[in-house]
């Protein structure tokens, strides 16, 4: 599917700026979006909406359907009576750039709490809409809130070690778990609504301005997620309900060991037997949420790196066969001819090449990558066709100035010479690059805006903690950058039909 052509902004909402430890969709993301409007941006592309997991990753998520409640606006539950101002006292361990997580988890779930026992107390204002909401979302919502109230429980413990009738989900065990946990079922189906009543007003507030929201899939989703506990059957797991063979990658440009990501793998066999009905039912539910699909690892669906589980690298894993063409034509089949950017990165076989093509995906170009060969390097703007798009760099590469500090000398040569410039302002030289490309869509980091060296990055593959902490501050963001981004993205027809404003 062809996109007008467009430019926008990648950035996360938790990178955001706040009060509370965090961003969230508070009033700093609709102050954002009206930042987006002012340079002409006409995307906001974020990470998953899912709850983070391991490493604070949002690629790690314990549902593929449930949002991640440390996104809420607390500002918003004070407004509504369900937390005072006093209940929102600062925390002296907050960080302005940088989500602490092992302060804001605790901070922001015990507000949540309050606020939860303060609507169980009188709601009646909002009895009927959040009945309505569990009604709506009952097909992933009741399974998500028992597993995570028997997660906390079972103090996170994997799954499988849960007591034996709960981890083989036996009626009679669920049925009185239901029962006992009543009130912290009632507490994470309350977090999802609040989750997602915010999360469309802020999509409707950034519509109506002309900006369209980027979401992203990830492939896989955690072990430890509701999802692979209540559907067993569609994941390679053992007789002991652990996983057999995980997900990773070779060893390519990030590590020399590959990536072992540790996500089970799919057993397509069953999903094929379904006609695919669970990864439908997932796209549905993403599309309601977002305007623009990004499916991480796309690659991964025509064939995919298996890992014996017992393996500590991903260096001894095999090339498995994906559903391929059987599970798009099923998806386009049900949802007709969707919105999807295809992240084709990493080992590119002819097998991805014609997938992509088959669906009229367009895939993805990263100028990082252009500059360690010759003239026919893919990355290079001069080889993209229209139906891409195109990134100075993603979540997982470095800042713009931080990989050219650390580039080769003959990486930073060429760059140079390719981009007319000295190096001197390397993030404007890619910003601009990438703008005037052929490509549909042209996306830049924040961290490339703002001017930020390495120390910024969002995350560092195959490093499992210190990343995905990374937020700025107003203060950050120089007064001309949203005029300058405005006239590099409208002289290059990125802006619509708008008339250029000098």
């Amino acid at each position: 599917m062809r996109f007008p052509r467009s430019s926008g902004i990648l950035l996360h909402p938790t990178s955001l700026p706040g009060p509370h430890g965090s961003g969230d969709f508070g009033a700093a993301a609709f102050h954002f979006v009206d930042w987006l409007a002012s340079s002409g941006q006409k995307m906001w592309q974020i990470l998953p909406l899912g709850g983070i997991g391991p490493g604070n990753s949002p690629y790690m998520s314990s549902s593929a359907f449930a949002g991640n409640v440390l996104l809420i606006d607390l500002d918003d539950l004070h407004a509504h009576g369900w937390l005072s101002r006093d209940d929102l006292n600062v925390h002296p361990g907050f960080a302005a750039q940088r989500v602490d997580y092992s302060v804001v988890y605790g901070y922001r779930m015990e507000k949540l709490r309050l606020a939860a026992s303060c609507f169980a107390a009188d709601r009646s204002q909002y009895q009927a809409e959040f009945e309505a909401f569990c009604i709506a979302e009952k097909s992933w919502l009741d399974d998500y809130a028992l597993f995570m109230a028997l997660a906390e429980k079972f103090e996170w413990r994997d799954w499988a070690h849960w007591e034996t009738g709960l981890a083989r989900r036996e009626p009679q065990a669920l049925a009185s778990a239901a029962v006992e946990l009543q009130d912290e079922i009632d507490f994470w189906c309350f977090c999802q609504w609040c989750f997602f009543r915010q999360w469309r007003k802020l999509k409707q507030y950034a519509n109506e301005r002309g900006v369209q929201i980027i979401g992203d899939i990830p492939i896989f989703i955690a072990y430890q997620s509701a999802e692979v506990w209540a559907r067993q059957d569609l994941f390679e797991l053992g007789d002991d309900c652990l996983p057999a063979v995980i997900a990773g990658v070779p060893p390519d440009y990030f590590s020399a060991t590959g990536q072992r990501w540790g996500n089970p793998l799919y057993r397509w066999s069953a999903h094929e037997q379904e006609a695919y009905a669970w990864w439908i039912e997932r796209i549905r539910k993403t599309i309601e949420l977002v305007d623009i699909v990004r499916i991480d690892h796309f690659r991964g669906f025509a064939g995919y790196w298996e890992i014996p589980a017992y393996e500590q690298t991903a260096i001894n894993g095999r090339w498995m066969p994906g559903p391929g063409e059987k599970l798009f034509n099923a998806v386009q089949s049900t949802l007709g001819r969707l919105p999807i950017i295809a992240e084709d990165l990493g080992v590119v076989t002819p097998d991805v090449v014609a997938l992509l093509a088959q669906f009229d995906f367009p895939g993805m170009r990263i100028l990082q990558f252009a500059f360690g060969s010759g003239a026919d390097n893919p990355y290079l703007p001069h080889n993209f066709q229209n139906n891409t798009v195109v990134y100075g760099g993603t979540h997982d590469n470095d800042t713009a100035i931080g990989w050219f500090e650390s580039a080769s000398p003959r990486e930073r040569a060429f760059a140079c010479k390719y981009m007319g410039c000295d190096g001197s302002d390397i993030h404007w030289d890619m910003i601009r690059v990438a703008s005037q490309s052929v490509a549909d869509i042209a996306i830049h980091s924040f961290q490339d805006i703002l001017g930020l060296g390495a120390a910024h990055r969002m995350n560092l593959p195959g490093k499992a903690e210190g990343y995905w902490e990374w937020r700025f501050t107003w203060e950050q963001v120089a007064q001309d950058s949203a005029q300058k981004l405005y006239e590099i993205s409208a002289v290059h027809g990125r802006c619509g039909a708008e008339r250029l404003k000098l």
